[in-house]
């Protein structure tokens, strides 16, 4: 089926290709910028729902769904997860999925929509407004932790954000694939540009230098180490979104302000809960949302020497948005 078909009732497909044309980063983040502090509180988004399908091999069906009573967004929307982690033994991904917006105010299918895609579109989205509130508008250097396959978008979108990278150090823990990735991007680079894309093996040797630091991982115990964190710098954890999975050490919450995106990053982060058991930190030091600096509520970045630390875990509101932004971007060049 081509990209933007007409399937049953009139409900457009919308596949990977070509929802990397409809939403750019130069597209996505200004659109969650204007429309985070307006629709936010007007979207319903209930807690994911997991079911077990399989637990010989952790197979599960994940449902996300949300929905706004605002007329300004007349959409409902679901994503639909499957997680069968044993996949990669078969060389298939691990994760697919499908999200479906529907009208509000009439129930019908709008678009059916490729939902790996759109993740990594709106997550790394996320991320990069993030940073525009909170990293150094001089940065420089961009730190990629991990190299899967959000790793490309989140450097993409930083690089948006902080047009003045330069520099662009990947590290993961299998080095071939910080590799590939390096080669990837330098052929991605258009002709005189001047990115330097480069991998290490030892990531403590370049923390250090990173004026933004990006991680991506399913580690579950920590890789980036505060206390290595160069004054000014902005850590961005992407990666863990259970108590059990942590991206960094106690320390590099101790020195930074801490932002998430949305609430419930503060019960599902293994970053934070576990710093709140602890008592590392409390729940008053984690100073706001992303709801907050985008809506003016909050003050980002306050100098240039300060540290600032960005959770997030994900919410089905940005699902709706980066999903509104591709429908109707795509039926009005139609």
């Amino acid at each position: 089926m081509s990209a933007g078909a007409i399937i049953g009732g009139g409900c457009t497909f919308l596949d990977a290709h070509s929802l990397r044309s409809l939403l750019p980063p130069s597209s996505l983040i200004p659109h969650f910028l204007s429309s985070l502090p307006s629709h936010s509180a007007a979207v319903n988004s209930p807690f994911r729902q997991s079911f077990a399908i399989d637990p010989s091999n952790s197979s599960s069906l994940l449902l996300m769904p949300s929905w706004s009573s605002s007329p300004s967004l007349p959409y409902i929307g679901i994503k639909i997860v499957t997680s069968f982690p044993h996949n990669t033994s078969l060389g298939l991904p691990g994760i697919s999925a499908s999200y479906v917006l529907f009208s509000s105010s009439t129930g019908a299918s709008l678009a059916a929509i490729d939902g790996t895609e759109l993740t990594l579109l709106r997550t790394s989205a996320v991320s990069a407004l993030a940073a525009r509130f909170l990293a150094r508008d001089d940065a420089r250097v961009l730190i990629m932790v991990g190299a899967g396959a959000l790793a490309p978008y989140l450097i993409r979108a930083h690089r948006y954000v902080r047009p003045g990278i330069e520099r662009v150090i990947i590290w993961n823990r299998s080095v071939s694939k910080a590799r590939d990735l390096v080669k990837r991007l330098q052929e991605e680079e258009k002709e005189g540009g001047n990115v330097v894309f480069e991998h290490v093996e030892i990531l403590d040797n370049v923390i250090g230098i990173g004026d933004v630091v990006s991680c991506a991982t399913s580690s579950q115990d920590p890789i980036v180490k505060g206390g290595k964190l160069k004054p000014g710098a902005h850590l961005d954890l992407v990666g863990s979104f259970s108590p059990a999975m942590r991206e960094c050490d106690d320390e590099a919450l101790v020195r930074g302000r801490v932002f998430v995106d949305f609430e419930p990053a503060v019960a599902e982060a293994g970053e934070l809960v576990g710093a709140f058991e602890r008592g590392t930190i409390s729940r008053e030091d984690v100073i706001g949302t992303l709801v907050d600096l985008a809506g003016g509520m909050k003050v980002g970045r306050r100098s240039p020497e300060e540290i600032t630390v960005f959770k997030s875990v994900g919410t089905a509101v940005v699902d709706l948005l980066a999903g509104q932004l591709a429908y109707e971007t795509h039926i009005r060049g139609n």
